[in-house]
């Protein structure tokens, strides 16, 4: 593993530092569900405790229970696993260091560090100051260290409403850093926690919590994103203020976050999506959830190999979507089966095979993986519509009157009659088979420009294909409005509920990913029942990124 991070840890333990191992941590917010973007800081936290033959800890920040939940946690404990990191016994929450917390905050007014405000939010943040003017100070920032003593017990204790009064530590009001100017770090909130129940009416603020749990875990290097680079000087202040010795507790180091052309990563946005309705879950395949990956047929080794390949940088910048399903595809081309599947049926008669018969066709499973099954063939198929043109140009090479086409592991076939309604709508094709041209005949190496897929009409299971596509659509720049639920594409989920695939498929369990031949890959949906086969398209075979970054398109 090579990275700035990697190359500061390295840094550390030349200097003498952290002599008892590197030890990371992932720390979400169970607010909602893991998406894109955590899919690289957990890559990243893992990955450096991996690499360092240290530790990491998974840790729940859930400091404000209003928006927690039970679901959420156990969600992001299935999203890592799937992933393939395992965290041991070192599940932690900040809850279980709240009676902690408590006693730094008093240690911090014993010192004279932290005050009971009376001032509204409101009054807060107008006395806060701006980038270019200093704040100023609270008319309750010099009360006495009793006072304030007495006031945060009687917070504790619920003697006062919710925001009737908070605790801040005392820095400076003048700092050019407004994060250093007195922030808030404790509030009252009557509001049950998932995990305490009822214990605490008084809540730490994230910045507050954040480094006292990863110096109570003896954690040696807290990596998150650049957005907290400003409260950096806080995390030391605290640590500081604590008398954390400075050789062996954490250190804070910022990477930038992930962020994907034609995707949202706010939670409070997500979220939004799923209690207005505008997607079916937090599991939607069209989510950038890591649950919605999973669903959509996205593979763990594919997002772990996309992670690797954007790196760790020290700057914000926006990746290519196309460069996450170039990694879907490059890891389903190697990895899934092949069948045949059609989606717009056109119904083909052979009529010079014989009715009522079945010959049972070889086909391969994989080009290099190998493998075979047999595929029936009868008098009546299906091929596509779209492989079929009445008025062909020149350069058609699928099927069109008096023309031919290979079918896929069988014979050439020739179109020999058109068969309309009395609208002219084309209801079959009536065609011929070269008997010989099938492997191992005389006329088998025939050359034919074209080969298409197809299934028996007669054999062929019927299923639903879900054909998904971006959520959000963007303008000519790859931006999107303000008004992001304006942006939600129409067209991002088409089903097509008569789809027929080859009988090979009839019992395959959910998860399980194969490409349709020519059409892309398709993954064995949660809702398919013995009755009904569901399928989600994954990625189509187009590989944008590979083309205009010069990779090899398989």
């Amino acid at each position: 593993m090579v990275n700035f991070i990697q190359q500061e840890i390295e840094n550390d333990l030349k200097a003498g530092k952290y002599s008892e191992g590197i030890h990371t941590r992932f720390p979400p917010e169970p607010n909602g569900y893991l998406h894109i973007g955590h899919a690289k800081a957990i890559c990243l936290d893992f990955g450096l405790a991996n690499y360092n033959h240290g530790l990491c800890n998974l840790r729940f920040d859930d400091t404000n229970p209003t928006k927690e939940d039970v679901e959420y946690v156990d969600s992001i404990q299935e999203d890592i696993k799937w992933l393939g990191f395992d965290w041991g016994d070192r599940k932690f929450f900040a809850s279980d260091y709240f009676d902690k917390f408590y006693e730094f905050a008093v240690e911090l007014i014993k010192r004279g560090l932290a005050y009971v405000d009376d001032l509204s939010a409101e009054e807060i943040k107008n006395l806060r100051g701006t980038l270019t003017e200093p704040g100023k100070e609270s008319p309750f920032r010099n009360r006495s260290i009793e006072e304030n003593l007495n006031l945060f017990e009687r917070m504790k204790n619920g003697e006062f409403s919710d925001g009737e009064k908070v605790l801040r530590a005392k820095i400076d009001m003048a700092s050019p850093n407004i994060n250093m100017r007195d922030p808030v770090i404790y509030r009252i909130s009557r509001t049950h926690h998932h995990h305490t129940g009822d214990k605490w009416l008084i809540y730490p603020m994230y910045d507050f919590a954040h480094p006292l749990e990863d110096a109570i875990e003896n954690i040696t290097h807290s990596v998150c994103t650049l957005e907290f680079e400003d409260h950096r000087p806080f995390y030391d202040w605290l640590l500081d203020s604590l008398g954390f010795d400075v050789n062996s507790r954490p250190r804070q180091i910022e990477f930038a976050r992930l962020d994907l052309t034609n995707t949202i990563t706010s939670k409070r946005k997500l979220r939004q999506l799923v209690e207005e309705n505008h997607v079916r879950g937090w599991d939607d395949p069209r989510m950038p959830t890591l649950s919605g990956m999973r669903r959509r047929g996205f593979t763990p080794a594919a997002i772990k190999n996309f992670c690797n390949e954007i790196g760790v940088a020290k700057s914000n910048s926006v990746v290519d979507v196309a460069m996450l399903e170039h990694c879907v595809r490059e890891d389903l081309n190697n990895t899934a089966n092949r069948i045949m599947a059609v989606l717009n049926p056109l119904k083909v008669v052979l009529t010079n095979v014989e009715e009522g018969t079945t010959e049972y066709l070889t086909a391969e499973n994989h080009p290099t993986l190998g493998g075979s099954r047999y595929v029936p063939f009868t008098r009546e198929i299906f091929i596509e519509r779209d492989d079929f043109m009445e008025d062909a140009p020149k350069k058609f090479f699928r099927l069109k009157p008096g023309g031919e086409v290979r079918l896929k592991h069988a014979y050439i076939i020739k179109c020999e009659e058109v068969i309309k309604d009395s609208d002219g709508n084309i209801l079959e094709l009536h065609c011929t088979i070269d008997k010989t041209s099938k492997s191992g005949g005389e006329t088998a190496n025939r050359k034919i420009k074209g080969t298409i897929h197809w299934v028996s009409a007669e054999h062929a299971i019927k299923a639903e294909v879900r054909l998904y596509d971006y959520l959000l659509t963007t303008d000519e720049k790859g931006n999107l409005p303000e008004d992001f639920i304006a942006a939600i594409n129409p067209k991002s989920l088409i089903v097509i509920e008569n789809a027929l695939v080859e009988p090979s498929v009839k019992f395959t369990a959910a998860g399980t990913h194969y490409q349709f031949l020519r059409l892309g890959y398709f993954v064995v949906d949660y809702d398919t029942t013995p009755e009904k086969l569901v399928f989600n398209r994954v990625v189509g075979l187009k590989d944008s990124w590979a083309k205009v970054s010069g990779v090899s398109a398989k």
